[in-house]
């Protein structure tokens, strides 16, 4: 079965969801591109966005004539290419609304998984739940005479073990988009000893085709993204309950905020990171990772006490931030979630006596927006970092502070075996988590 036969008959599952979407709309613009080659021509392509979620499903739908029609503009001189033989579509409107047409017609949205059964390729991106995945593809496995491959976004679970567990003889990998996946370059490309050598070759030829960056990650809970993000998180949390006994809790969480964006120049504060993906993931990976670490314990009781307060954080289906250890308005943080008295803080009250313990900036044009575009960054950060090492200042010395367990971090992930090298951990988060600089670097070792 060769690349094209593969991609006749597809499934999405949790196609409804924030990474499942995604993934069913670069999966069914790759279809209808292939369905519009001359040699398939009049040969049926099947995808099949499978959902328990009939309201989503219908959002789906939505989406996906939005995010087509975008896809379609950019690309109309290939699509005037492969319409040149229809004498109907003459205007641009035409050949676009066309393209919309056959890629919505590829989409079966479904609520049975029995629709999967006769699949070649199955994409799963359900909840990070190991027994659920094994559960579904198990049942699939067993109904779907095809001997089918699976495409798991899991970004926590190890591989092996689903394949151990769900008995699919090496035709399943990890094959791990970040959010959102229709923008993000970033995959982490995952593999078991036994894994079946052709979906491998088949998954590098997708992900080249969809234009993804390809990192290769051993098979250990978490991989090379989460491996880091997760340490790198609880060290946060760990650092604001630390400076909580002199400063409280909502202080303290602002300080090591905006030190992790600020002093170490990323897109966002790592607390509003962990807002971003959800207090209840975060918790959940960290509860995946943790039985398959053997010298550390990922666990925070502070994200214990946030659940059993009902402080999730993560997104509505709109895409708006839901409030999790900040609360939001606009986009923007506006105040900060006191666990200890179950309320949220207004920055506005702490901001200016919180900028005067972290003290003297050591360079305020340097922000990540900017920086990040720069040719000469490397010398830019390389004498920012040189001059923040210098300083007394209590902000600088948590930003030296926090850059180094960062880089600790990203060490050990090669030492462990996690990664094959310091450049894939540093493509992972230069790629999936927007970093200016990979996290292994000379800046903080001193």
């Amino acid at each position: 079965m060769n690349y094209d036969e593969r991609l006749r008959n597809v499934t999405v599952l949790g196609a409804a969801g924030k990474m499942g979407s995604g993934i069913l709309l670069l999966t069914a613009v790759e279809m209808a591109d292939l369905s519009l080659k001359k040699e398939n021509a009049g040969k049926p392509f099947c995808l099949n966005a499978m959902d328990l979620s009939h309201e989503g499903l219908a959002g789906l739908l939505r989406y996906l004539k939005v995010q087509v029609t975008k896809i379609a503009e950019k690309k109309i001189v290939w699509l005037r290419k492969m319409y040149a033989d229809r004498a109907d579509l003459i205007e641009n409107e035409e050949i676009l609304n066309q393209y919309v047409f056959d890629v919505l017609s590829i989409v079966r949205p479904v609520t049975k998984l029995e629709a999967a059964y006769e699949s070649n390729l199955i994409f799963e991106a359900v909840s990070e739940n190991k027994d659920l995945k094994v559960k579904i593809l198990s049942q699939i496995d067993q109904n779907n005479p095809n001997n089918p491959w699976y495409f798991t976004n899991t970004s926590s679970v190890p591989i092996n073990i689903i394949d151990n567990e769900a008995k699919l003889g090496g035709r399943v990998l990890g094959f791990h988009f970040y959010n959102p996946p229709a923008v993000q370059k970033l995959v982490e490309l995952i593999v078991t000893d036994n894994v079946d050598a052709e979906a491998n070759e088949f998954a590098k030829l997708y992900a080249k085709n969809l234009g993804k960056i390809v990192v290769p990650s051993n098979d250990f809970a978490g991989f090379i993204g989460n491996g880091h993000f997760m340490r790198d998180a609880l060290f946060a949390i760990k650092k604001a309950q630390e400076l909580s006994k002199e400063y409280g809790l909502a202080k303290s969480i602002y300080l090591v905020n905006k030190v992790a964006q600020d002093y170490l120049v990323r897109p966002m504060g790592i607390f509003q990171l962990i807002d971003y993906v959800g207090v209840d993931v975060v918790q959940f990976i960290m509860n995946v990772m943790n039985p398959f670490l053997k010298d550390e314990d990922l666990h925070s009781d502070l994200l214990d006490q946030m659940m059993e307060a009902g402080v999730k954080g993560g997104q509505m289906s709109s895409g708006a931030q839901k409030d999790g250890f900040l609360k939001y308005e606009k986009g923007r943080p506006v105040a900060i979630y006191n666990v200890e008295k179950g309320k949220y803080i207004e920055i506005a009250d702490i901001q200016e006596k919180c900028d005067e313990v972290l003290g003297k900036h050591p360079n305020p044009k340097i922000s990540w927006k900017p920086t990040i575009r720069r040719r000469d960054k490397d010398q830019v950060f390389a004498e920012f970092f040189a001059t923040m090492k210098s300083m007394p200042d209590f902000g600088a010395r948590l930003g030296m502070e926090y850059g180094k367990r960062s880089n600790e971090i990203g060490r050990k992930l090669v030492s462990d075996g996690v990664a094959f090298n310091e450049v894939d951990v540093n493509t992972v988060m230069l790629t999936g988590f927007f970093h200016a600089y990979g996290p292994v670097n000379d800046y903080f070792v001193y």
